[in-house]
């Protein structure tokens, strides 16, 4: 059985190369998301190449095989569902869950995973609007019918539902709950840009401006 270092490293490596449409990840890259020095990153990448989880070429980066790729689905599909069911079952914010599902992920069995999803009734996304794996951890779930884009990118006029967070850090959760813009949230865009690196949303009759950089952060269809 791999170990939680194995299963957190797979894990990260999937997350940065499909950020960047496939390309290898860097040891940088992954010690800045995992928060340890490049020569444990290093060290590890050899025993996850070993093990035929990852192919390692120095200076070049590393990239995970199908194996690892199958892991890394897995332990996703764990984290997005442990979240979920958090969310909906012990009433926890949406900016609570991530640190709770890093801990009881690589503790619970397939078979209570399997067990959350059908409970929950197949979710394809979690609280943040990120697909949740098949149950053969093999593929995401089907992308959601209609054009998605960012916020930054709709102009005044555009009326628009959002239906995925990119950022997903426990800050900017709590300062979208305070505008009100949770997952699923519709609203309409007033001007953009409005100055000062500002973009102005309506939701109902409550309008604020939004920094463009946040904005970029968030995925929103047409509504």
């Amino acid at each position: 059985m791999p170990s939680l270092t194995v299963e957190n490293y797979v894990k990260t490596i999937y997350q940065i190369t499909s950020a960047q449409t496939g390309g290898p990840a860097t040891t940088g890259q992954i010690a800045a998301a995992l928060g340890v020095a490049p020569g444990t990153v290093t060290s590890m990448l050899k025993t996850l190449d070993a093990a035929r989880l990852a192919t390692h070429r120095p200076y070049e980066g590393v990239a995970l095989t199908r194996a690892g790729k199958v892991l890394a689905l897995r332990m996703i599909r764990r984290h997005r569902l442990i979240e979920l069911f958090l969310l909906r079952t012990l009433d926890m914010t949406w900016d609570e869950v991530h640190d709770e599902a890093e801990h009881m992920e690589h503790a619970v069995s397939d078979l209570l995973i399997d067990r959350i999803d059908a409970f929950l009734g197949r979710p394809e996304v979690d609280p943040h609007g990120d697909p949740i794996p098949r149950a053969d951890a093999r593929s995401l779930a089907p992308a959601e019918d209609g054009a998605t884009r960012s916020l930054a990118e709709c102009g005044a006029g555009t009326t628009f539902r959002l239906t995925r967070v990119l950022d997903q850090s426990s800050e900017f959760l709590r300062y979208l709950t305070q505008c009100g813009l949770t997952l699923g949230t519709v609203g309409a865009v007033e001007r953009n840009p409005d100055g000062a690196g500002l973009m102005r949303i309506r939701l109902g009759d409550h309008g604020f401006a939004l920094a463009i950089e946040a904005a970029d952060k968030l995925v929103v269809a047409e509504a």
